[in-house]
């Protein structure tokens, strides 16, 4: 018998246990641990989702107490399975497990990839705040068209009730409203549903996959982070970042994305900096020189309301593409500049709780992160964008944040969609699918 550890955040953590660990009777998990997502520590994944081998479940710790449940468990191995981290940040986490004395793992597409029924587009990233999310709708819509029915699985974001999240739904706005969704699941599920596609996330992926693929023609994956598809691909869509040169090959997994993808989405071209998209080219040719080249661009458009100009501006951005994502700005800041705020106001000195922790984990962060991942939290952003001294906000959040956060400001919305711009067309990579996909949808109907 090994006992096992599981390093997560809250999504593959689950999965990896769910397809290698729940049924191996040589292998015991004696803990996860928790990490990047706040408030998903200190509970346990249930007894129904683990398994008979786990009567009382399995217990779920901050990571901070790694190196005591290795010691009191006599650990032998611990499992990593969390992403968008540095190359140096895996190995520094490596280096004090062998430390520690036990072995330490990365788990493989192979071994956690699922096999599906269905054609299956995965759009992945090589860190988050890519434009993935906006590519998936682009491809969605490109599949919908085509008369396909499209299903998106999304990436798990199990911050709630595990055993009420073991496998969600969503084909209306009031599907959503029901979960009681927090800010960053809501920003994933509105805007593909109001495009027309079912929307599954969750615990356990193989229950969602076997769901999904009764009702589906193609199967959309909709990454996380920078993490690799829970599903075996057919084809496989990777979005660099050139507002970030060099981090295709620095990150985990978003390096073996690239060295994964069939096809490049090299975005936001519009806003590089000079020499940028050559660097981020010249990096994913070194180890795929075979994957197609999308350019594209992200224009961000502001919605209508009050004028910018020479006003003072609180910019709200979205929190995950802060925080682990690692950008000190967003769409919101873009838009608020592009018309004229004479000031982009610092939240710090109105931030109250968790809104202020965070910030203060974040320094090199000016601008505030649309954080709401309880009712608590949410109410504190509120109070936060209430108390700030300012003309407008201006927010860069998938979605409109001022249909669930009531403000004294007025609110202007930052969208923006893909476009392409060059390269191979993404048509021409997605036809293939269409025609798998297509004589499931005429023996359908």
């Amino acid at each position: 018998m090994r006992n096992v550890i599981v390093m997560g955040a809250g999504g593959r953590d689950f999965h990896d246990f769910n397809v290698v660990f729940r049924e191996d009777a040589d292998t015991h998990v004696v803990a996860f641990t928790a990490a990047q997502i706040p408030g998903i520590d200190d509970r346990r994944y249930p007894p129904s989702l683990a398994g008979p081998l786990y009567p009382d479940g399995i217990p779920i710790v901050p990571e901070e107490r790694l190196l005591d449940e290795i010691r009191e468990h006599a650990v032998d191995e611990v499992v990593l399975a969390y992403s968008d981290l540095a190359h140096a940040d895996v190995m520094h986490k490596a280096s004090t497990v062998l430390a520690a004395g036990a072995d330490f793992r990365l788990l493989g597409p192979r071994s956690t990839m699922l096999v599906a029924t269905k054609p299956v587009v995965a759009v992945t990233a090589v860190r988050t705040g890519c434009g993935k999310s906006q590519t998936s709708r682009y491809v969605g819509r490109y599949l919908l068209d085509a008369g396909l029915r499209v299903v998106l699985v999304r990436h798990p974001m199990p911050y709630g009730d595990l055993e009420r999240m073991a496998v969600q739904r969503f084909a209306t706005l009031e599907d959503i409203d029901a979960a009681h969704p927090t800010v960053e699941e809501r920003e994933e599920y509105e805007l593909p549903v109001r495009l027309g596609m079912v929307v599954y996330a969750g615990v356990d992926y193989g229950a969602i996959l076997a769901r999904a693929e009764e009702e589906a023609d193609v199967i959309l994956w909709d990454g996380g982070n920078n993490d690799f598809s829970f599903f075996a691909p057919d084809l496989t869509i990777v979005v660099v970042d050139p507002m970030r040169p060099g981090h295709e090959l620095s990150y985990h997994p978003g390096e073996t994305n690239v060295r994964l993808a069939d096809v490049v989405v090299v975005n936001k071209i519009e806003s590089a900096p000079l020499g940028a998209v050559e660097r981020v080219l010249e990096d994913v040719r070194s180890v795929n020189p075979h994957a197609h080249v999308v350019f594209a661009r992200s224009p961000v458009r502001l919605e209508p309301g009050p004028s910018l100009e020479g006003k003072r501006v609180l910019v709200v951005e979205d929190g995950p593409t802060l925080t682990h994502g690692g950008m000190a700005f967003g769409a919101g800041t873009v838009a608020a500049r592009a018309a004229g705020a004479a000031e982009l106001v610092d939240p710090r000195p109105y931030a109250v709780g968790t809104i202020a922790d965070v910030l203060a984990r974040y320094p090199e962060v000016d601008v505030l992160p649309a954080m709401g991942y309880s009712d608590e939290q949410l109410r504190e952003l509120e109070r936060t964008i209430d108390a700030c001294d300012c003309d407008v906000v201006v927010t860069g959040t998938p979605i409109d944040l001022s249909h669930i956060v009531r403000s004294r400001h007025p609110i202007r919305h930052a969208t923006y969609e893909l476009e392409e711009a060059g390269g191979v067309p993404l048509a021409d990579v997605l036809e293939p699918v269409v025609r798998a996909a297509t004589p499931c949808a005429t023996s359908v109907s």
